[in-house]
């Protein structure tokens, strides 16, 4: 195997169209090829056998309906909720057309906050459907975080459940807009955020100033139905349907707009891999739907293959997934490593029968080779494939195939999705866009369209690549991205912290966990335990650090920048983290 190029950064290319000059280097079955111009570059494109595809989200949803009205679209297991494809339409036009009777225009934000359940796709499809731009947000954000999302985009509706695990989502609303109290449902008026207009809560239970879900399903009107069926012929492939907020580099959560092209094709592209389109498959979600895992990979499945999605539980839960596996006959599984460990160790593993399951995606972060040697045999799934990718490219890029060595597909993150391109260059910039601000989408989008990732990686000859490190210092743990600056913003206003560095280190389950390095001011005191419980309730709880130190000083380089790569090996010394390395 040969290194075209090492330690540099990785930048990609999607949707493009190579010159038909030029032949593939390598043929793959599964409808894609590999393209270089050079052997001697690493540089990669993978044109198809599939063109691109112009329909809109809605329109392959109605598409598949006929299709498939009375096969199982979406199995909500713990919820008891079991609709067809037939039957989830019917849901579907009821909740589009009580959107419009809120007096939702296409092109509005419409938040959608909560965990895994069927409102959530319900909320996907009918938003996508009339024009809207649905909004996800995590579900473990806090009340800051839960602020600037609202307020970034300008939402103007919110979609929530009313509660996941500690978090009473409407009093964390209420703690934002204590309008509610006094405003009729659909007319909230608050100075905090001028366009949000209507809150609309899952479940029946009735709260101040807001709709619940079901209301707003009996809202809609002949009159909106004839509505929402003229908007959805007018809407274009090429305009905004989703926006997806994840870490940011900038002390807040950043954004990212995607369109029903993005999400349809990346879709097609992942199953056509994965093989979705040649039989019928019951895909196990335990991934949450508000990531791009989850919601491209996951959900949109059902519009683009036609294939059944169970959801085990809200969120994930090792046991739920193998019960759904066993009573469900899934045949598919999803997760991060950090999910595949937790199932294969759970102490009733053996309970259950999952020998329905021959494959998968794993993603998220690097799959450890004795985990893949674990999810092949245990699991049964000798076809598990590792993917890769980002929320601002849909999110998928590259993706192994079914057949892959496994060595292939734990050692690289496979081959380039169709049409797409991609190519290890020299590190130019370390900036994500964000929403709304075109200076930093330009600094990490050149002119000619190349996205750049900020990976480390290198490219080998059959157009493989490996990932070796980052160049930005994202943390990243169980699968959720987590940038240093959100905790170090955070940790700054503790009024015994003087300074403070965020940094990352190994952990065999988690992929990394967070460490928080403290220099402490003068007189000044905090224990390990004082910080977390400062943490505690305002940061989300995947961003609360594992490990506190406190040390005199941090390493600099002549410039004064800290160089984290130097306190990440000290810190695995100290810590006694050797063997955590997975």
């Amino acid at each position: 195997m040969t290194l075209l190029t090492r330690l540099h950064s990785l930048s990609l290319r999607v949707g493009s169209r190579l010159p038909p000059s030029l032949s593939p280097y390598t043929q793959r079955n599964l409808s894609s090829s590999v393209c270089r111009y050079s052997v001697n570059l690493s540089y990669a494109s993978s044109p198809s056998d599939h063109t691109l595809s112009g329909a809109t989200i809605g329109e392959l949803f109605n598409k598949q309906v006929e299709a498939t009205p009375d096969r199982d679209m979406i199995v909500f297991s713990r919820d008891n909720v079991r609709l067809t494809y037939q039957q989830f339409k019917s849901k579907m036009d009821d909740l589009a057309a009580g959107l419009l009777a809120l007096g939702l225009k296409p092109g509005d934000r419409v938040g959608i906050w909560s965990p895994n359940r069927a409102e959530w796709v319900l909320t996907q499809i009918a938003t996508a459907h009339i024009g809207l731009i649905m909004v996800n947000v995590n579900p473990a954000y806090r009340v800051q975080e839960l602020e600037y999302a609202i307020q970034k985009v300008g939402m103007k509706a919110m979609i929530m459940a009313e509660s996941f695990k500690t978090q009473d989502y409407y009093e964390m609303m209420f703690e934002l807009f204590p309008e509610l109290s006094r405003c009729p449902p659909g007319r909230l008026q608050c100075h905090r955020a001028p366009e949000l207009t209507s809150v609309v809560i899952m479940g029946d239970t009735v709260k101040p100033g807001t709709h619940t879900f079901n209301q707003v399903c009996q809202m809609g009107t002949q009159e909106h139905r004839l509505e929402m069926e003229k908007i959805a012929k007018n809407i274009h492939f090429d305009e905004p349907v989703n926006i997806q907020f994840t870490s940011g580099t900038t002390g807040n959560p950043k954004g990212a707009t995607l369109t029903h092209h993005n999400l349809v094709n990346n879709s097609r592209f992942i199953g056509y891999r994965m093989g979705y389109h040649e039989t019928i498959n019951r895909i196990c979600l335990p991934v949450p739907l508000y990531h791009c895992f989850g919601m491209v990979g996951g959900s949109m499945m059902n519009v683009v293959h036609g294939v059944t999605c169970v959801y085990p539980a809200p969120s994930f839960e090792p046991e739920a997934s193998l019960q759904s596996i066993q009573s469900e006959k899934c045949n598919i599984l999803y997760g991060t490593p950090t999910m595949f460990i937790d199932t294969l160790n759970h102490p009733n593993f053996d309970n259950y029968d999952v020998t329905s399951l021959e494959s998968g995606i794993m993603a998220g972060s690097p799959c450890p080779i004795e985990v893949m040697k674990e999810v092949n045999d245990k699991l049964h799934m000798p076809k598990a494939c590792v993917a890769y990718g980002s929320t601002e490219t849909s999110p998928v890029t590259f993706l192994t195939f079914p057949d892959d060595s496994l060595e292939k597909r734990c050692g690289s993150i496979g081959c380039l999705l169709d049409h797409t391109e991609a190519k290890i260059v020299d590190e130019t910039g370390q900036v994500v866009p964000e929403v709304k601000d075109k200076a930093k989408t330009d600094s990490a989008i050149s002119p000619t369209q190349w996205y750049h990732t900020g990976d480390i990686g290198i490219m080998d000859e059959d157009g493989y690549v490996m990932i070796n490190g980052r160049i930005k210092d994202m943390i990243i743990r169980g699968g959720e991205n987590v940038f240093p600056v959100e905790i170090e913003q955070f940790l700054y206003t503790h009024p015994a912290i003087e300074d403070v560095q965020i940094v990352g280190v190994p952990d065999k389950r988690m992929g990394e966990e967070i460490c928080a390095c403290i220099r402490v001011k003068e007189g000044m005191s905090v224990s390990e335990q004082e910080l977390k419980d400062f943490c505690k309730g305002e940061i989300s709880h995947f961003k609360i650090p594992k490990y506190v130190v406190c040390v005199e000083s941090f390493p600099l380089t002549v410039t004064g920048k800290v160089q984290k790569f130097v306190m990440r090996a000290d810190l695995v010394e100290k810590l006694g983290l050797q063997h955590e390395a997975p």
